[in-house]
């Protein structure tokens, strides 16, 4: 079972170009969803003390797997599920570093970054998640069995003063109609 991947710098080669499009977003993808569609919502899965994830581990520079503050939310585009993304900020982050992400309930964890002139990007990682990883299984167990064997997902480690915080992002394959619809309108 491959639940560990390798992150990239670069996208796959046989990304679809509508969702090679999403994925490459260096701006707020919130602000992107919401350009999309009539309806943009934040579902708050859960907000709870997780164990940090293999993959996410090494780029958040922890020594061994310990627990870390989570939050899981799906994004939805007018009543449909386009994003699966899951937040790990470490317990030697202090409330300063990120004050806000105790409080955030079911508002965008990404209007906040991108606001917060104290926030530094990393660049954008990219992979292909196997259904047997768990982020994709936590996916599952929010939305149901996917169609898909593999979904594409990108990952970006945000700083604020001494604090990380990384996102994880994982792409829907319907996330691909909201340019369509959008330019259909």
């Amino acid at each position: 079972m491959l639940s560990h991947v390798r992150w990239s710098s670069h996208l796959p080669a046989n990304v679809d170009p509508a969702l090679r499009a999403w994925l490459i977003e260096t701006g707020s993808l919130t602000a992107r969803l919401v350009a999309y569609s009539s309806h943009f919502r934040v579902r708050r899965i859960r907000q709870s003390i997780g164990l940090v994830g293999r993959d996410a581990q090494a780029i958040l520079q922890l020594p061994r797997r310990v627990q870390v503050h989570q939050r899981d939310v799906v994004l939805e585009c007018d009543g449909r599920p386009v994003v699966f993304a899951q937040s790990c900020v470490p317990f030697s982050a202090t409330a300063s570093d990120w004050p806000i992400f105790s409080r955030l309930g079911e508002r965008s964890l990404g209007s906040i970054l991108f606001g917060d002139p104290l926030v530094h990007r990393a660049p954008l990682q990219f992979a292909r998640l196997s259904r047997h990883h768990p982020l994709f299984m936590q996916l599952e167990a929010v939305l149901g069995r996917q169609d898909e064997l593999m979904l594409f997902g990108r990952r970006c480690l945000y700083r604020r003063q001494r604090g990380v915080l990384l996102v994880t992002e994982i792409f829907l394959p319907c996330i691909i109609d909201l340019a369509v619809r959008a330019n259909a309108a």
